[in-house]
């Protein structure tokens, strides 16, 4: 993806009178994007901040919001209308857009308001729920874009690591509260005191949230252990962190023996990657120490423990054969400010390149990491790991942009 510095960048002359880049803005499609108000009690980030709203309607976008969509980032109406959006007080108002973002999933609610042809962009949660919101989606031929499969050529997701280093600090704050918890926990502190033995963190998935969980667990002293099924992520990982830790494959017998002595489990797979899911089994939870946590950071992908289930920011926790379960799918939403301006400084860009093209079509066959972010496509499945997990066909975006 094109960088926003290169893009925006002001070089010499660039304050000066251009007739030819002038002509050439206004031939871009005039966009109107809707930013609708989150009606999950859990969700309280936004999908763009004022600054954003700001630049898109210098380039001559349209902006409909939903009134009090920003509060809960704590971003005020009058910030958004200064910056030039149109406030709009019913949801059906919003809905006249061409563009249409939430943060959390569309709603079967939300879903009957779409109309066909519309261009969402939102996460997309795996559960019991999604099976059906997906065929509502479907029936109604929109292309929807889910903010967690956004991947780029070398293979990296933008929002997820974004998110993700927000996620991986925030589980080592949260286990260490549970796991000094006297009620539910063990009644001690995470990286110990002089002469107490730390607390030992597993973590599982060398990606980005590992990579902050552990940074996070290393600053408060705990002793670390991280698995990955890539050799290559477990040496970037150790070099990112600049010293040595613990780092492993995979290994049944390896894995088990961590699992009996740890204090603190991170789950932070990206099982959308292989289109395979990584399952802890109920027998290796059964074996963790009583009071010891789990934190499922791959929940929203459907979990990566097979005691897992999704809870919600009200009720995060639950216990399971003695284990303390933390499986809230939008951490992230805890920290709702700094997650908000996080997910903006991704989604503005591909605004500003979406309305430069002549059509959604268009726009996907030339930009490859938004490409790779399409689940649905003109009413077209083209997301092979839902698929698997719903049972459903599909169709290659690539394939399906071949074509076009």
């Amino acid at each position: 993806m094109e960088s926003f510095a290169s893009k925006f960048s002001l070089g010499r002359g660039g304050l000066l009178p251009q007739e030819e880049m002038l002509e050439i803005n206004n031939k871009k499609q005039q966009l109107r994007i809707g930013v609708l108000k989150e009606s999950d009690t859990n969700e309280h980030r936004i999908a763009l901040t004022p600054q954003a709203v700001e630049l898109l309607h210098a380039n001559g976008y349209s902006v409909f919001f939903e009134r009090g969509a920003g509060l809960g980032a704590l971003f005020s109406d009058q910030e958004y209308s200064e910056a030039g959006a149109e406030i709009k007080d019913t949801k059906e108002e919003v809905y006249e857009a061409d563009v249409l973002l939430k943060v959390a999933p569309f709603s079967q609610k939300d879903i009957q308001l779409l109309k066909e042809h519309q261009i969402v962009l939102s996460s997309f949660l795996i559960n019991d729920k999604a099976k059906q919101n997906v065929q509502d989606l479907l029936s109604k031929k929109v292309t929807a874009i889910g903010f967690e499969y956004i991947r780029d050529f070398e293979g990296n997701y933008p929002v997820v690591a974004s998110m993700q280093e927000i996620a991986g600090s925030m589980s080592i704050l949260i286990a260490a509260q549970c796991l000094s918890d006297s009620k539910y926990g063990k009644g001690a502190l995470l990286g110990g005191i002089t002469g107490v033995t730390p607390a030992e963190v597993v973590i599982l998935g060398a990606n980005t949230a590992g990579e902050f969980a552990a940074r996070a667990a290393i600053g408060l002293g705990a002793h670390v252990k991280i698995f990955d099924a890539c050799l290559q992520r477990l040496i970037s990982i150790q070099n990112a962190l600049g010293q040595r830790v613990y780092t492993s494959n995979f290994q049944a017998e390896v894995l088990k023996k961590a699992f009996r002595s740890a204090e603190v489990i991170i789950g932070s797979m990206q099982l959308v990657e292989d289109n395979t899911n990584f399952y802890v089994s109920e027998e290796m939870v059964k074996r963790m120490k009583k009071g010891s946590v789990i934190i499922d950071l791959s929940i929203d992908q459907g979990g990566c423990f097979e005691t897992s289930k999704c809870t919600t920011h009200q009720n995060p926790f639950y216990t399971k054969h003695g284990v303390i379960h933390y499986c809230v799918p939008n951490i992230q939403s805890s920290a709702a400010r700094t997650s908000s301006i996080a997910l903006s400084n991704i989604v503005m860009p591909i605004l500003l390149k979406m309305g430069e093209h002549e059509g959604i079509s268009h726009f996907l066959k030339n930009d490859y990491t938004v490409r790779q972010g399409v689940y649905i496509y003109n009413g077209i499945l083209t997301s092979s790991h839902i698929s698997k997990h719903y049972d459903f066909p599909y169709k290659s975006i690539d394939l399906l942009m071949a074509a076009f």
